[in-house]
């Protein structure tokens, strides 16, 4: 039922109520509702917000974002991991509704004195407020300068009037309002995730590849191991990562196995040394997706491996792919847990015309109970050799049920337990995914290439989809290679890291990208030539290092960027400015005191110039800021900037101005 101040529309809202709103240890997220009454007389709008500790916060005033609208917004910022509820009161204020119509009345010699008494009256009941509402002494001092005022006939009613109009006491009233005809709405849910749920640098490389050697006596390359691949942790530490994640590190099926370029084997005779397989045909005589391939080690160095990426301040994420090659234990310990086709044969996965010939995907339909605990068994298997961080491959392929069922078991046992959603699908499933407990998502970033585009995808994701989903912008995977890096030349590069680095607060690279690879195996492709997903590719890191053909520096300057600048660790703070350049995009981020500006020339093949307009304001600069002092991350350079500024970007020397703004102090 509605109540006497109705309170509609509430945001965040999630599943009609039944799921938590994303939030962060941390940042802030916006709670908005529309709020009204009848009549002329005014009201009020608060948030109250309740941690997990059970305390309810303080009431954070709502605010109207724009005249008239009705629509009103206060920002709540979780304190506590956990489970969050918050409400929002509307009520009748009748301190704001005296402070408009009095003066009114009173300089048109309307009900001169009666205004002044009612004034009083509603100062004395401010004077008896309890609790967190209660004045303080200065505060009591203020409200009873002006009792006396508005009980002085004598003085001039200008006088008068100048006291109880004074801004010191209208901010006081309205900081300890008289809350009258109070309605509800709520609780409603959101759940504060620990920071790395938000934020963090994410490398993807494959184990097998680093350390690979060839064989002394056949010249075929042996597989890396994780102890050789442990030595590359402190590389990718020291350019300012925070996950490493590894593509599923399982035996790998021997039937119907890929080789280079995605050939496929068919015998006769055994799998050619060379033919490495994908790492996402899970499953063999060696085990299942609870087992380690035994040319990576055993669990013994798999630990040491995760106990050495923590000791660099790296977290260790692993590939959750629900699927099975031809040869693993369940196809013939669980055949009902996948389709068979009318012929007989075990249906293999699909995506026309890609044909995955070396992969059974599940049927959660025939034992949708037997495969769930057998998934989070697995899942607690891994969580218990130190893994916190699960990337998943495909999930939009698994009933949504499904995965509610799994995140909230695990939350359950592990909150601190991540998932992050590998869904290239139709937003609709994404947004789901995100709903009932994924804590990141990929994104259709890497598709987003033009300015219109681009700025139009920052703002959805920090502003309409930020309380479903948190994005995760990789620029590059073992599955994609977009045209734009395939002929964009290093600058290429560049454009695309400073746009995921700067404009998401978690952001992800697949190994290579610092070398520049950018070889599609044919034309029209987004798969590499010689791609790692079929075989070893061991990179000489060290020559590429000697010989200047790396962005490692590059990708550390912005990692250092990410980590000194609260403003480049939220999501919903992001605003787009205009340009006068169809390929000049500029953003800005601002938390607190810390504002960054991002000038880009997303055209990796001319110098772009062109006029950048900025409202101060937007900025959080104080009103009439016409001219402040910014300084350039990259170049070094420092200038003053204002509402309209000149730039130009050449992407042989440089693509972007990252600009962190100087305060006056």
């Amino acid at each position: 039922m509605v109540g006497r101040i109705p309170v509609m529309d509430v945001h965040p809202v999630v599943d009609n109520g039944r799921q938590p709103a994303k939030a962060t240890l941390g940042e802030p997220f916006p709670v908005r509702a529309t709020v009204f009454r009848e009549g002329h007389d005014r009201l009020g709008a608060e948030v109250v917000a309740t941690g997990p500790d059970g305390v309810r916060r303080p009431p954070l005033r709502m605010v109207e974002i724009a005249p008239g609208t009705d629509r009103y917004e206060a920002w709540v910022t979780p304190d506590l991991e956990g489970p969050w509820t918050f409400e929002v009161q509307g009520w009748s204020d009748p301190l704001a509704t005296w402070l408009h119509d009095a003066p009114i009345k009173i300089r048109a010699d309307v009900d001169v004195e009666l205004m002044f008494t009612e004034g009083r009256l509603l100062l004395e009941r401010v004077l008896k407020l309890e609790g967190a509402d209660a004045l303080d002494q200065r505060e009591e001092a203020l409200v009873r300068a002006a009792i006396e005022a508005a009980s002085d006939t004598e003085r001039p009613t200008e006088a008068r009037l100048a006291v109880l109009e004074a801004p010191e006491l209208v901010d006081l009233l309205h900081t300890h309002p008289l809350r009258e005809l109070a309605s509800v709405e709520g609780p409603f849910l959101a759940y504060a995730d620990r920071p790395l749920a938000l934020f963090g640098s994410w490398y993807e490389f494959f184990p097998r590849s680093e350390g690979a050697n060839p064989d002394p006596e056949t010249g075929t390359l042996r597989s890396g191991t994780f102890r050789t691949a442990a030595e590359r942790l402190d590389a990718i530490a020291a350019m300012g990562f925070d996950v490493v994640y590894l593509p599923p590190v399982h035996p790998i099926g021997e039937v119907n196995r890929k080789g280079p370029n995605n050939m496929v084997y068919d015998g006769p005779g055994p799998v050619p040394a060379d033919w490495a397989g994908s790492p996402w045909a899970i499953g063999s005589k060696d085990g299942g997706h609870d087992a380690l391939h035994p040319d990576l080690g055993t669990f013994a160095d798999f630990d040491a491996f995760v106990a050495r990426a923590n000791a660099l301040g790296l977290e260790v994420a692993i590939d959750l792919a629900l699927q099975a090659a031809p040869d693993h234990p369940w196809v013939t310990e669980h055949p009902e847990w996948f389709t068979t086709r009318a012929d007989g044969t075990i249906a293999y996965a699909e995506n026309p015309p890609k044909k995955y010939q070396d992969i059974y995907p599940i049927n959660f339909d025939n034992d949708p109970r037997g495969i769930s605990q057998e998934v989070l068994r697995i899942v607690r298997h891994w969580v218990s050799h130190g893994v916190r961080v699960f990337r998943v491959d495909n999930p939009h392929t698994k009933p949504l049920g499904f995965w509610e069922w799994l995140l909230a078991e695990v939350r359950a046992t592990d909150p601190d337990v991540l998932f992050l959603s590998e869904a290239f699908t139709r937003p609709a499933m994404m947004h789901g995914l995100g709903a009932i407990g994924y804590h990141q998502s990929y994104t259709y970033f890497t598709w987003r290439t033009e300015k219109t585009e681009i700025e139009d995808y920052l703002l959805e994701v920090a502003h309409e989809s930020d309380h479903l989903m948190r994005p995760n912008f990789f620029v590059n995977t073992p599955d994609i290679l977009h045209a734009f890096l395939q002929y964009g030349g290093p600058a290429a590069f560049k454009i695309r890291a400073v746009l995921a680095a700067m404009g998401s607060p978690s952001w992800g690279v697949y190994s290579g990208y610092e070398l520049f690879e950018h070889v599609a195996v044919r034309p029209g492709s987004e798969e590499y030539l010689d791609s790692e997903k079929y075989q070893l590719r061991p990179r000489d890191w060290a020559a590429a290092e000697r010989e200047g053909r790396t962005l490692a520096p590059y990708l550390t300057t912005l990692n250092a960027l990410r980590r000194a600048h609260p403003a480049l660790q939220r999501l919903r703070n992001l605003t787009v400015h205009p340009t006068g350049d169809d390929h000049i995009l500029c953003f800005s981020k601002t938390a607190g005191e810390d504002t960054v500006i991002v000038v880009l020339n997303l055209d990796p093949h001319a110098t772009r110039e062109t006029m950048v307009a900025i409202d101060p304001l937007a900025l959080g600069l104080p009103e009439g800021t016409e001219s402040y002092a910014v300084h350039d991350e990259l170049s070094g350079s420092d200038w003053t900037w204002g509402r309209d500024n000149y730039v130009r970007l050449d992407p042989a020397q440089e693509p972007a101005h990252i600009l962190t703004v100087r305060r006056p102090r």
